[in-house]
């Protein structure tokens, strides 16, 4: 019995470091994209812009298509009215 108190700090701390490991690689943006990585090493200088621009035309339409239903809501009971 007079392990365990030792064995629940060796716990806790082992937590608090990969908790904080994982904080530091959120903040580095190490899970941002884990799937375009895969494909960026085979595309050429002018096919990554166009992917670029791809993912953020995507990222506007879906931004907009929220806003847009947001904004729809309210003028759908207005209407109702």
């Amino acid at each position: 019995m007079d392990i365990l108190p030792l064995l629940i700090g060796i716990s806790l701390s082992l937590g608090l470091i990969g908790l904080l490991g994982f904080l530091w690689g959120m903040k580095h943006g190490m899970f941002d994209d884990p799937e375009g990585t895969r494909y960026r090493i085979l595309l050429d200088d002018q096919e990554e812009d166009e992917y670029q621009e791809m993912l953020a035309n995507e990222e506007a339409k879906a931004l907009n298509h929220e806003n847009g239903s947001a904004q729809q809501k309210p003028s759908k009971e207005i209407n109702r009215r």
